[in-house]
């Protein structure tokens, strides 16, 4: 193995390891489900 064709494989395992990365932080982000606009208000009608 020569030295081009290591720098390549970093190079490309950098580039695979930035990928999982950010769809990790996309994951993590992500918006939660919101619930029904109909849950809090009956909710709320229950409690009157």
């Amino acid at each position: 193995m020569n030295d081009a064709e290591k720098k390549a494989r970093l190079a490309e395992a950098l580039r695979a390891n930035l990928r999982k990365r950010k769809a990790q932080a996309r994951a993590q982000h992500a918006e939660p489900t919101p619930q029904s606009e109909f849950t809090q208000p009956a909710a709320n009608a229950l409690k009157s």
